[in-house]
């Protein structure tokens, strides 16, 4: 019976070592970094969007440990405004000639129920990094009934002031410096 229990118990150990990080590649028809943004001290709200990225997760389902690290092409933003899209390129705000990419880098943590809850993380944006925190308000993976792979999605919010960065246009107009951050990711497992 000891034997039995031990053998039972060692099988158990190696299974669980067996277990490793899987990576999911971010699908950029399915990735979409958006954010929201003042507009005359409270006016109106801007929305907007960068329609090029890409990325990755490494999920360690086993440990509830992983990373994300999603790569934006500041020049994809679309306020679905070509006049303002344009502006927000000009070394006044973006300034995608010299700062083609943001990138944001975190931990996935604060598992609940084998989920992770809070990415801890970096922005890069506009030559400056910086921490935030998104809040993962769903996340999950399943098999997908189409393509028949594993994939994981997830859909995460925080704030941070874009003055923080160096951006700080309309500050003088009474513009709300604060911006909300959300991504939606859905990933495929890498083969």
């Amino acid at each position: 019976m000891l034997k039995a229990m031990l053998a039972a118990l060692i099988s158990a150990a190696a299974g669980s070592t067996l277990a490793a990080p899987v990576t999911y590649n971010l699908d950029p028809n399915h990735t979409y970094p958006s954010f929201e943004a003042d507009h005359f001290g409270g006016m109106s709200i801007l929305r907007g969007k960068f329609n090029s990225s890409s990325g990755n997760v490494v999920l360690d389902k086993e440990a509830q440990t992983g990373s994300v690290e999603v790569t934006i092409d500041t020049s994809s933003i679309d306020f679905g405004n070509p006049k303002l899209n344009e502006h927000v390129k000009t070394p006044e705000m973006f300034d995608v000639a010299k700062y083609p990419q943001a990138i944001y880098k975190g931990k996935l943590v604060k598992f609940k129920d084998g989920v992770p809850t809070e990415v801890e993380g970096a922005l890069t944006l506009h030559g400056v990094t910086k921490p935030v925190v998104l809040k993962i308000n769903q996340f999950k993976c399943m098999v997908n009934p189409m393509s028949k792979k594993e994939v994981c999605g997830a859909d995460a919010a925080g704030n941070f002031s874009r003055a923080d960065f160096g951006i700080d246009y309309g500050k003088q107009y009474g513009f709300n410096q604060e911006v909300k951050l959300r991504i939606e990711v859905e990933g495929a497992r890498a083969d």
